[in-house]
């Protein structure tokens, strides 16, 4: 996997659970298999949407083995790389190579937040762990830690780093780095709701989760936003984006595993801490679904 491979969409794959608990491992072949007909470009597996931080070391390495069967000779599969220490995302990376993933994206770790000199580290540590293609990826709404454009720059000097996935919903950040970085770096965006705007601005491809309920229109709204088609891609993010809100907050992952069932694709089983949708916030969930799979927009 090289820094072309780096383009266009990306899921974020959820990960699937069976009434017991225990990873369903034929249906996430399925889901896996289905995603990349419907044009995805990679598969990214134990991110936070796959509820990586509740997946025990053999369970991780399971899901990395399973993707790879289904679909490893179509297109890359990244492993999500995170923990609370460095030395358990150095196995994990390595265990992800044998498993035959091209590539891995790299979370801060887990709980200590370090500084810039720690935070460097801990990524260099992974990078140089194996020879793969790595994305570096920063979200600091969701884990505090803000990975800088000047970090990254100096991250960029490893030869198999190739990507960002920026999540921070500043859109100047991809231009900060298009700026000190050029093409040397794929450029992504890890936020749905801001698909449209990081595509006018240069980014290379999505890192999406409601993909995983809806790849066609989310391959077709990327496809038309990257070869400009403004007003027919902004027709399509219009109905999309009551949906494409569901990857924000705490929840996100048990919203978005209620549009995979919605369409026949999943169910809404999560692993605790995190439980079911009740009450009202269930209910406006499901309100919104429907009203939007009932306006479905044809690709």
């Amino acid at each position: 996997m090289d820094r072309s491979d780096w383009a266009g969409v990306f899921p974020a794959i959820t990960t699937p659970f069976r009434s017991d608990g225990a990873v369903d491992h034929g249906f996430l072949q399925e889901h896996a298999s289905w995603l990349i007909d419907h044009g995805c470009k990679g598969l990214i597996a134990l991110g936070s949407l796959g509820e990586a931080a509740t997946l025990t070391r053999e369970e991780k390495i399971g899901i990395l083995r399973a993707c790879c069967e289904a679909i490893a000779d179509r297109v890359p599969v990244v492993a999500g790389i995170s923990g609370l220490a460095t030395a358990e995302c150095v196995t994990l990376a390595r265990e992800a190579e044998r498993a035959g993933c091209a590539g891995l994206m790299i979370l801060p770790p887990y709980v200590y937040l370090g500084d810039a000199r720690e935070i460097e580290a801990h990524i260099s540590a992974v990078v140089e762990a194996t020879s793969l293609s790595c994305m570096l990826y920063n979200n600091p709404i969701a884990y505090t830690t803000d990975l800088l454009p000047s970090q990254i720059e100096r991250l960029a000097r490893y030869e198999n780093a190739a990507a960002v996935k920026e999540s921070s919903g500043d859109i100047r950040r991809l231009t900060q780095l298009r700026a000190l970085l050029g093409d040397r770096l794929a450029l992504f965006v890890g936020i749905d709701d801001v698909i449209l705007e990081s595509v006018a601005v240069g980014a290379d491809g999505w890192v999406a989760g409601l993909v995983n309920a809806l790849p066609a229109e989310s391959v077709r709204l990327f496809d038309l936003a990257s070869a400009g088609e403004w007003e027919a891609a902004r027709e399509l993010y219009e109905w999309f984006l009551p949906l494409l809100w569901f990857d924000l907050g705490p929840r996100f992952v048990q919203k978005i595993k209620h549009v995979q069932a919605a369409v026949g694709m999943g169910n809404t089983v999560v692993r605790p801490p995190r439980l079911d949708l009740t009450g009202p916030e269930l209910e406006e969930v499901e309100r919104v679904i429907q009203d939007r799979l009932g306006a479905r927009v044809a690709v």
